[in-house]
């Protein structure tokens, strides 16, 4: 089983509003690919996010779903509405878990 972590850093013109978008626009790609087994997304509440306002996490099967998601149609709309809302550093991390 594969966990994707994302960390996502915006503009500082970029808005609640639009980083709440965002993550609902992330989380509903579990309705449009049948591969992902779980997906959160939301916004950081804490002092210690270095900056890093939205965290996502993604639960796939296998490293063959998640090279499927990655360039999936969807999952691209998602990173260009990200872009366009002042998406300037992201830093993800892809792992293996123990089923």
């Amino acid at each position: 089983m594969i966990e994707h972590i994302v960390l996502f850093k915006f503009r500082d013109e970029t808005t609640k509003a639009q980083i709440e978008e965002g993550a609902r626009k992330l989380r509903s790609l579990k309705q449009k690919l049948p591969y992902i087994l779980d997906i959160q997304a939301g916004l950081n509440y804490s002092t210690r996010g270095k900056g890093y306002a939205m965290a996502l996490t993604v639960r796939l099967s296998s490293k063959a779903d998640h090279e499927r998601y990655t360039p999936s149609t969807e999952h691209q709309a998602c990173v260009s509405y990200l872009k366009e809302i002042g998406l300037v550093d992201s830093l993800a991390m892809d792992f293996e878990i123990a089923e």
